[in-house]
């Protein structure tokens, strides 16, 4: 059965996220035969492919200590192509429209070209940079942020994406939050691409240190992770995108940039993240987890998972009494033994991780199982 666009999509970002070009290729390869004879991309396909192959036979025969960096260079190079070629191919299947120009006066057309055009030429940058920049033109700024962001999700494009961090020092000050809270949320999306574009990762710093040392950026992210703004600064549908990426954020270069050697950010984004619901981050910030979570039960949340993760963090802290007691609520709560440890055991690794003898996990399970016999 003949893989779907998204599969096949799925295939070449695993595939360069590891530096394997031969088998996106083969992808690429495919979409060229759909979209026919005489398609632009032909030349630079056959150099890329050949250039990659030298390089493999370079390296079982030498050791060449300017092989990684060209394979570095090669790899964006073939993120670009695929880009340019899946472009084609939404074309071709009539999944992105062919467009020439909108009505910048109707926010209805506005969004519809930002969105959809696939291929945005020079003159379109040029008023999206001028519109960022008129106070008084803040709701169609605010669209067509939006209408690039949510085209930047489907067709990754060096052009838009720093048209979009330009945006984030513009004049008006809506705007640029919102080119914020996209190239935020972008950044996470696209982390390992990242890597083989520095010209996006220099352009954002050099954006965020005009708009105070990253401290009003770092600001924004946990605003986001809170979820306080994504209803007033993103769509309808984006909460669910926001809290998927969140657990991606700490492997981020993003996170590196602006959280990680900072103890104070650090526990502050944790305190976020918890907040929003991702668990993992309990583990390293336990203390942080635990009145997180007492609150949660404070508020009426009951089910045997809140109970599992206050039980987890007062283990970690020692107190064993009292874990047991929450460990016994989650118990009683599930319907069975069975339901219990299908929660409790995927943990297991990670207690003994942080701290807790094996032997101490046995004997919990063995009362835990004794107490509802």
């Amino acid at each position: 059965m003949a893989q779907s666009l998204e599969e096949q999509v799925a295939v070449v970002e695993r595939a360069l996220g590891e530096c394997m070009i031969d088998t996106a290729l083969v992808v690429v390869r495919s979409w060229l035969n759909e979209i026919g004879e005489n398609n632009p991309y032909e030349e630079a396909y056959t150099s890329l492919q050949s250039r990659y192959r030298d390089l493999f036979s370079q390296w079982l025969n030498i050791d060449d200590p300017n092989a990684d960096e060209e394979l570095t260079k090669m790899t964006g190079e073939a993120y670009q192509l695929v880009d340019a070629v899946y472009a084609d191919i939404r074309l071709k299947r009539g999944l992105s429209p062919e467009m020439h120009g909108f009505n910048g006066d109707s926010a209805q057309s506005v969004m519809h070209y930002f969105e959809n055009c696939v291929r945005l030429r020079p003159e379109d940058y040029q008023w999206f940079h001028d519109i960022l920049n008129d106070p008084n033109r803040t709701e169609v700024a605010l669209i067509a942020v939006t209408g690039m962001a949510f085209n930047l999700r489907t067709c990754f494009s060096i052009d838009s994406f720093m048209a979009l961090i330009d945006g984030i020092n513009a004049e008006n000050e809506m705007a640029a939050g919102m080119c914020v809270a996209h190239t935020l949320m972008l950044l996470v999306q696209y982390d390992v691409r990242i890597d083989f574009f520095p010209q996006i990762q220099d352009a954002f710093v050099t954006a965020i240190g005009e708009s105070d040392s990253g401290e009003h950026v770092f600001d924004l992210l946990c605003a986001l992770i809170r979820n306080e703004m994504i209803m007033q600064m993103l769509p309808g549908g984006n909460e669910q995108y926001v809290t998927q990426l969140i657990p991606l954020i700490p492997d981020t270069w993003l996170y590196a940039l602006l959280i990680e050697g900072s103890t104070e950010r650090e526990r502050k984004f944790a305190f976020h993240c918890l907040k929003a619901g991702v668990r993992d981050m309990m583990w390293n910030y336990p203390d942080i987890a635990e009145k997180v979570f007492l609150e949660r039960l404070r508020d009426g949340a009951n089910t045997p998972m809140d109970y599992i993760n206050y039980a987890h963090c007062l283990l970690m802290r020692g107190d064993r009494m009292m874990a047991f007691e929450n460990y016994k609520q989650a118990r009683q709560l599930c319907g069975s033994s069975k339901e219990f440890f299908s929660l409790f055991r995927p943990d297991r690794r990670a207690l003994v991780d942080h701290g807790i003898p094996m032997e101490h996990v046995y004997i919990l399970e063995d009362k835990l199982l004794e107490s509802n016999a």
